[in-house]
């Protein structure tokens, strides 16, 4: 049985007020086609976490944590630190969010992250391996959505990437064959990039990104293309069950670097990179 969350409708009247805003060039908040809602970026919201931060864009807020450990590494990667992304939809951030096992809704959103975050390299996991094919370095990124309003998945790829660049990472020690953990001396994690994700929604044959929740739910389909500050994608994710054009795709590659510098800003300001 399916436990993806009922989501609810937009009723007639509502719907062609968005319909006819968008006609005039505007969206039903105000905003331009190609603008994001504010974005807030927070770090260190967790104390016993090795990294944590709460990400908020419009009304849509997200926390995401880091813990790292020790772990057998995967035997078609023995070289290779572990990274295993998760996330939970918390049944106070929507009404359709229920408690139980996570949805499909969820292990789609943590996929898409940890595509992102393996493609764009922001950690070089073969630096991560003190022991090769015994003990690696596992980077545990757990997602919480506490506030569904539109968009979860650029606030929880920004919550994530915030949570890694400010994560501390304990010291390894070996001795033999033996591997633990030095937890009172730390040191940043090596970074290599800054993936940014951003959401296109088309609705009603317009594309606008950064959407609302009442957009999300009218939108015929939904591209998320993450990028790196070297002007590359790394990550594409459609959604949905409509089409893009080929001239759509690439407007809404163009968007996505458009928009990219608003949230790098964001980001670059809470982790502290200049």
């Amino acid at each position: 049985m399916s436990l993806t969350p009922v989501l609810p409708r937009i009723n007639k009247l509502r719907e062609q007020e968005i319909r006819t805003a968008l006609r005039q060039g505007i969206r039903i908040d105000g905003r331009g086609f190609d603008e994001y809602r504010s974005i807030q970026v927070t770090t260190g919201v967790v104390s016993q976490a090795e990294g944590s931060a709460n990400a908020l864009i419009g009304g849509t807020r997200v926390m995401a944590g880091v813990k790292i450990g020790l772990a057998t590494p995967y035997s078609d990667q023995p070289n290779m630190g572990v990274l295993i992304v998760n996330a939970e939809f918390v049944p106070l951030a929507s009404p359709t969010f229920e408690p139980g096992p996570p949805d499909e809704n969820a292990i789609e959103l943590a996929r898409v992250i940890d595509r992102g975050i393996r493609s764009s390299k922001v950690i070089l996991l073969e630096e991560y391996a003190p022991l090769p094919g015994k003990r690696v370095y596992v980077f545990f990124i757990d997602i919480y959505v506490l506030d569904h309003l539109g968009n979860l998945l650029d606030t929880a790829a920004l919550a994530s990437i915030a949570a890694l660049y400010t994560a501390k990472i304990p010291k390894v020690e070996v001795v033999g064959d033996e591997v633990s953990l030095n937890r009172s001396v730390t040191e940043s994690i090596r970074t290599s990039a800054l993936p940014i994700t951003v959401t296109v929604a088309k609705v009603f044959d317009h594309l606008l990104v950064d959407p609302n929740l009442e957009e999300e739910l009218l939108a015929e389909a939904r591209i998320a293309i993450t990028t790196t500050e070297r002007d590359t994608i790394c990550a594409v994710q459609k959604m949905g069950s409509g089409a893009f054009t080929r001239q759509e795709i690439e407007e809404c590659v163009e968007l996505a670097f458009k928009c990219r510098p608003k949230i790098e800003e964001a980001l670059r300001l809470a982790i502290g990179h200049a």
